[in-house]
């Protein structure tokens, strides 16, 4: 997963990929600076609907953050979480971009 590598190579720890429980799933669950990161993807290959962030609605966040909830009641611990946006854009014959916005809610 793209996403992952390019976290991993900015000094993030990996710590669930696509992690799922009930109807909610969480792209990235990963932590860097002691800080628990729950990290949307999205990824486009064209912008004719626009940069990949602009599609993470509220109700998308609002489903991150209800996953959230669920993931700290079995692995308590964290003092600090983030809710993050990993935008990925791959057009063609450009190099890929990397767009990330931390702490969209706090």
């Amino acid at each position: 997963m793209l996403a992952a590598t390019w976290l991993q190579e900015k000094g993030w720890v990996i710590i669930e990929r696509n992690w799922r429980v009930s109807r909610y799933e969480i792209d990235i669950i990963a932590s860097k600076n002691h800080i628990l990161h729950f990290v949307e993807v999205k990824t486009r290959r064209s912008l004719s609907f626009g940069h990949p962030e602009e599609s993470v609605s509220d109700k998308k966040m609002d489903s991150l953050m209800r996953g959230a909830e669920m993931f700290l009641e079995k692995r308590k611990g964290w003092n600090q979480i983030q809710f993050d946006v990993l935008s990925i854009t791959m057009l063609e014959g450009k190099p890929i971009e990397y767009f990330l916005i931390e702490d969209v809610y706090l």
